[in-house]
């Protein structure tokens, strides 16, 4: 049978599709923007037919029905990063939270630690040979799908076809359900004078020639406005948004200078608005790859001069960093920044960045403090920590004494709590500031 043959064979409605989930399945779904909406809505109309169904996937966008209180006999969600969907569910107790770094996650599928029963995952319309695109998220998908023991897949004809390893074949895929509707758009975040202003300090770190990793959010888009004047920038991130084609258009981002890749964007998911995705569509320049590979800090150290862009919650006098709860409150997952700032630290002239506003609560709670909250999660730890940045300017930890770290990161404080901070750190060092 050709594959075109089998393609038919293989087509059905989401409510047919989905009535092959059993009770007690663990269910994979493909993640961010490439959530696939479809099944998962025909998924949640179905819940009458399902009893404790694990639902696991990291960032979701969508609206996460599954996770509500009337929904818990039939669903529980298990986060392996927690969105602002899935947020509360998780602090309530009626949804599960797994850390483990990104570029881990799918080992949680390949060797055992979480076998997977059913992946729904949204790909592009095959090509000439049969292979369909997983398109914005290849990341933890493509292994969901390759270890799952039924695949759904949700055929989007509006799904952009990227390269790299983003393919799975018609053959690999038990059900498919046809659609054709927008992808999920992550619009730009407002960037404010503080965004601004830790954005040039954060690009005056970053030469010629050096290629990034950027995270998501205000911070990593202010860091793009003062890149205009630099020189063939080159992408090995975990994922882009839309400020970066920008910076391609002008010449800026050229990958003319990669050690890894060259030539090429490395990114294994895409998180922005249709005119990142237009972009990306057949774009030989943009390659994707699982994330085991591109966050493997191994792999990242190939790329000489990367320097990673992250933010953070709390840092502490020392140096640790907190980057996912508020105190023992989980609001996100440790993603890949820890993958990236140890790929940094083993890449030859390589920097890792956290860069943070000084305050939170508008400008009630420094963000640099004496000692985290009671039950926060370490994320970076201090041996980890290269630089620091808030929009006071930036301080250098590696290498430096307890003491001059802690030096360092209170002149980059807030005015309004360097006082208390100068206390805590005369009593701790008995010594005069």
């Amino acid at each position: 049978m050709n594959w075109k043959d089998l393609y038919k064979s293989k087509v059905v409605d989401a409510k047919e599709a989905v009535s092959h989930i059993k009770s007690g399945d663990r269910v994979v779904v493909g993640h961010a923007c490439a959530e696939p909406v479809t099944l998962i809505e025909a998924m949640v109309e179905n819940r009458e037919n399902y009893s404790d169904v694990e639902i696991v996937h990291m960032v979701a966008m969508g609206g996460s029905e599954y996770v509500k209180p009337e929904m818990e006999k039939h669903f529980r969600h298990n986060a392996v990063f927690v969105g602002g969907s899935t947020r509360e569910a998780v602090n309530a107790g009626r949804a599960d939270f797994t850390t483990c770094f990104f570029h881990e996650v799918p080992k949680l599928f390949k060797e055992g630690y979480m076998p997977v029963d059913v992946a729904l995952v949204q790909v592009s319309s095959p090509d000439e040979h049969g292979n369909c695109s997983l398109g914005v998220s290849v990341d933890y998908t493509k292994a969901g799908a390759e270890c799952a023991k039924i695949v759904i897949a949700q055929v989007n004809k509006q799904m952009p076809r990227t390269m790299g390893s983003a393919f799975i074949h018609v053959s690999d895929i038990d059900y498919i359900v046809e659609s054709s509707h927008p992808i999920i758009e992550l619009q730009p975040p407002r960037i404010g004078e503080i965004e601004k202003a830790i954005g040039e300090n954060c690009a005056s770190l970053i030469n010629d020639g050096d290629t990034l990793q950027l995270g998501i959010g205000a911070i990593p888009d202010a860091v793009l406005l003062f890149l205009k004047d630099k020189k063939d920038l080159g992408i090995h991130s975990e994922m882009i948004s839309d400020g970066v084609v920008e910076l391609v258009e002008a010449g800026v981002i050229t990958n003319k200078k990669k050690t890894l890749h060259q030539g090429k964007t490395i990114v294994t998911f895409l998180m922005g608005t249709k005119k990142l995705y237009d972009f990306i569509d057949n774009n030989p320049m943009v390659e994707m790859y699982p994330v085991d590979y591109v966050n493997d800090p191994r792999v990242i150290m190939k790329n000489d001069n990367l320097v990673s862009i992250n933010s953070c919650v709390q840092i502490d006098l020392t140096g640790q960093v907190c980057s996912e709860s508020i105190g023992s409150k989980q609001i996100s997952g440790v993603g890949g920044q820890v993958d990236f700032v140890r790929g940094a630290a083993m890449s030859k002239g390589g920097k890792s960045i956290i860069a943070t506003p000084s305050t939170a609560a508008k400008g009630k709670v420094s963000r640099i403090v004496p000692f985290l909250d009671e039950g926060a999660a370490v994320t970076t730890s201090r041996n980890d920590v290269d630089y620091i940045v808030t929009e006071h300017g930036i301080a250098h930890l590696k290498g430096k004494t307890l003491k001059d770290r802690a030096r360092n990161l209170i002149n980059i404080a807030h005015t309004d709590f360097k006082e208390e901070l100068i206390k805590e750190w005369e009593k701790r060092f008995n010594a005069k500031f």
